[in-house]
């Protein structure tokens, strides 16, 4: 017996239809999104702010997201991603044509990125099912962890809330009702990562940015020097952490055995062991006083590599100063 489309059977008093020609078999649950709740400002927010995050993200590979729902499905674009975040390159064929070669593709990324994120496949509220059946809600609560985990300081909007329709098909008909899915929870102070002097100063003119970029490139080179070592690019050269390390090495006298990092990383992966270790010394030592994601050094984030570099300014110039006042901002 062919199930009946949900729209001839449901009829929810002041609400919106579910979308026609939607089916469900016997025993199915399914949970749908009405149209009033698609057009919710924060919703539509929300969904703005990962794809301007995955496009920022995706930028050198030329790969633009146009839209969650009909981008994300084939695992094409997550694949990409979640090799950018991560480094970790995943065995998995480029392009995939046929429906198949797309699940199993995502079957491999929504794999790692459970593991990535410690989530079990039962507790994830998506799967390879939802996610290839172009599921929003299970796409945005995936992009939502991802963003989460790798991009912490992410602002995204909070406590984005939408209501759905749970169907559930049984012996008796089918069954209905609303209910509340939660995307974002209540943000509070303590949730949003407090805006510090390098989110102003990338507001201003070039000029300016390059001036503190000279300022510290200076200083680090003076360093560097007893070493044999310059640097002359600070948004590249950093990217591999050995400099890194070796300049955390020589201003808070560390001996870092050789076989504690990579000194000549030949991938993305050990580049990001050697980020990672560098940002954990700094953290030990109270110097990192706004979260930093190593993914971001790794991928050349000017912002991020300037922000660590200055904590190490901060504190070693200070020690030089004849008159002892502290540097509160690279002004």
């Amino acid at each position: 017996m062919e199930p009946e489309p949900l729209y001839n059977l449901l009829q929810v008093p002041g609400r919106v239809d579910p979308p026609p020609g939607e089916t469900l078999s016997q025993g199915e649950k399914k949970t749908f999104l009405p149209p009033t709740s698609r057009k919710d400002p924060k919703f539509e927010e929300l969904q703005k702010v990962l794809m301007e995050w995955i496009n920022a993200e995706l930028l050198p590979e030329h790969i633009v997201v146009r839209s969650l729902e009909e981008d994300i499905f084939d695992g094409l674009i997550l694949h990409h991603l979640f090799q950018k975040l991560t480094g970790v390159k995943l065995d998995v064929e480029e392009i995939a044509l046929t429906a198949a070669s797309q699940r199993r593709k995502l079957a491999v990324v929504l794999e790692a990125a459970g593991q990535s994120l410690q989530v079990e496949e039962l507790q994830a509220k998506w799967s390879v099912e939802s996610i290839f059946n172009k599921d929003l809600l299970a796409t945005l609560h995936l992009l939502v962890a991802l963003a989460k985990h790798f991009q912490p300081e992410l602002s995204l909007p909070t406590n984005v809330k939408v209501e759905v329709i749970i169907m559930e098909s049984t012996k008796s008909g089918l069954k209905s009702e609303m209910a509340v899915e939660e995307l974002t929870e209540c943000g509070t102070d303590k949730d949003q990562p407090s805006k510090d002097v390098f989110d102003e100063l990338f507001k201003l003119t070039p000029e300016k940015v390059n001036a503190v970029k000279e300022a510290i490139v200076n200083f680090v080179n003076q360093k560097l020097d007893r070493l044999g070592l310059s640097v002359q690019n600070l948004d590249t050269q950093f990217a591999d952490g050995v400099i890194l390390l070796l300049l955390i090495g020589q201003l808070e006298g560390f001996f870092l055995h050789l076989k504690e990092f990579y000194l000549t990383p030949k991938s993305p992966a050990e580049m990001l062991h050697n980020v990672t270790l560098a940002l954990e010394l700094l953290k030990d030592e109270g110097l990192l006083n706004h979260p930093v994601s190593p993914e971001d050094i790794v991928n050349k984030d000017a912002k991020s590599t300037l922000r660590v570099l200055y904590s190490l300014f901060r504190k070693h110039k200070l020690k030089e100063s004849a008159d002892g006042v502290p540097l509160e901002s690279p002004n």
